[in-house]
């Protein structure tokens, strides 16, 4: 089957236990199996006594905890439902063995196959005693939008410096958990041990957080909740509010110049992997590279790249979504002429397949954070800065690139002449800034959970040139 199909599927994609010999808590890693590709899954399930609920990871998309619904285990038989935008996927399976699961995939019209072996690898046991700073569960609240965090403090008293963390794009949750990567827990750590007061928080409608969800609100919202952040801060005592920072990731370091532009009590801006070119031309350039990376043909590229272009174009002129979802359409209908008759049985319903497919496309595109995304120029509101500023890239990243985004991050940078700003590149590291081999985002699970060596170092030592700790 020609990978063409299933470019659409992507998008609707996208995004210490003991067991029992008849359970299925815990976690799972198994793959979900399409004619000339799969997708790596992992799920984890938890078991109350009102039922089961469970969340699912699926590499390929970077999507991370997302909720599943419509639990059922009655051993030996379990489903499950993946609820997207545009078509629930439903998982329909039985216990094979007390250790693996298999069984059939639907999505959209589309029949394949699952499987799901228990994980039986080294779990992981966050030790929370005797560490030399304090932690705080906190909430706050920007209008309607509440939300839940964690402050971590220093154990001596004091007005410490803090460091508010902003998160990438997606509903993330206050660690930042990326395929177990806790990114902002251990930047957290890092940085208390050094003294400053950190806060990192739920996303919107995310984790304990409530309000209106990431895919409705846009990156201006997201700097509006950073600022009540900020203003929090200043309410508590043991706060020194002249020294509060801002560390983004991602679009993140897009937040963060938006809130440090607005106000004029931010102390300094971190920005790993931040963009600094309106983010269609970030979006066509990192779905080039990771494409070529991951050994996709010229055709099957050009063929993504397209239809990307053609769903800009739409936005920018909010006009040609019926003739874009007829070009879907029949670009789905020709790759399903092209499949043999045995792929063909796999598809339930062509026109339901077709149809779902064309529009999970276009719902991706035609979000309020979408819309505001692809034209939100960064080096607009970067020149308007009057806070120090360390921008950080990594070599091996595919999804902000260095190459795209580095001169015009320095001359945003340098243009107004008034700030101090150092920008680095970890030559080694990916998106997350890992130590990585290609920056292919699939590698992203199957690497450390830790950063590259000197990483966080480098942040807190150039931090400190601009605050100092309370003692």
């Amino acid at each position: 089957m020609k990978k063409s199909i299933f470019i659409l599927l992507n998008i609707l994609l996208v995004v210490s236990l003991s067991f029992s010999q008849s359970d299925i808590e815990g976690k799972w890693e198994g793959k979900i199996l399409l004619p000339g590709m799969e997708f790596d899954i992992v799920t984890d399930f938890t078991k109350s006594d009102t039922g089961y609920t469970g969340l699912i990871d699926i590499i390929q998309q970077s999507a991370i905890d997302l909720p599943l619904q419509n639990i059922v285990f009655l051993h030996p038989e379990i489903q499950f439902e993946l609820a997207t935008p545009a078509a629930t996927a439903y998982f329909s399976g039985s216990l094979v063995t007390t250790d693996s699961i298999s069984g059939e995939f639907k999505q959209a019209g589309f029949s394949s196959v699952f499987y799901l072996i228990r994980y039986r690898g080294k779990v992981e046991t966050e030790v929370e005693e005797n560490l030399p700073y304090t932690s705080e569960e906190i909430s706050f609240n920007n209008a309607d939008n509440y939300f839940a965090g964690t402050l971590t403090l220093p154990d001596y008293k004091g007005r410490h410096p803090a460091v508010i963390l902003i998160t990438g794009s997606g509903a993330q949750d206050r660690d930042e958990n990326i395929f177990g990567f806790k990114i902002f827990k251990i930047i957290a750590d890092h940085f208390t041990r050094n003294g400053f007061a950190v806060l990192r928080y739920d996303d919107r409608n995310t984790g304990k957080s409530k309000g209106t969800p990431v895919d409705s609100s846009t990156t201006e919202d997201f700097a509006e909740d950073v600022s009540c952040a900020v203003d929090f801060l200043k309410t508590r005592n043991d706060i020194n509010p002249l020294n509060i920072g801002l560390l983004g990731h991602s679009e993140g370091g897009i937040v963060a110049p938006i809130v440090a532009a607005k106000r004029n009590d931010i102390a300094f801006i971190v920005l790993m992997a931040g963009t600094a070119v309106p983010g269609k031309d970030v979006i066509i350039e990192q779905t080039k590279k990771i494409k070529q990376t991951s050994g996709d043909s010229d055709e099957e590229i050009n063929s993504t790249l397209e239809l990307l272009n053609d769903a800009i174009k739409c936005n920018e002129t909010d006009s040609g979504w019926e003739e874009l979802e007829t070009k879907l359409k029949n670009t789905i209908e020709k790759g399903y002429n092209e499949l043999s008759d045995e792929e063909k049985s796999k598809i339930d319903n062509k026109e339901e397949f077709i149809n779902t497919n064309a529009k999970g496309f276009i719902h991706s595109f035609n979000s309020p954070w979408m819309k505001y995304f692809l034209f939100f120029n960064p080096q607009t509101i970067i020149e308007k800065v009057n806070s120090p500023v360390l921008a950080l890239f990594g070599g091996l990243d595919l999804q902000v690139l260095e190459s795209q985004n580095l001169e015009p991050m320095r001359n945003a940078l340098s243009g107004t002449g008034k700030i101090d700003y150092i920008i680095k590149t970890f030559e080694k590291a990916n998106h997350l800034f890992q130590e990585a081999e290609t920056g292919n985002p699939s590698e992203y699970s199957s690497l450390k959970k830790e950063f590259i060596p000197g990483f966080l170092e480098y942040i807190t030592e150039w931090m400190l040139k601009y605050v100092s700790p309370s003692r």
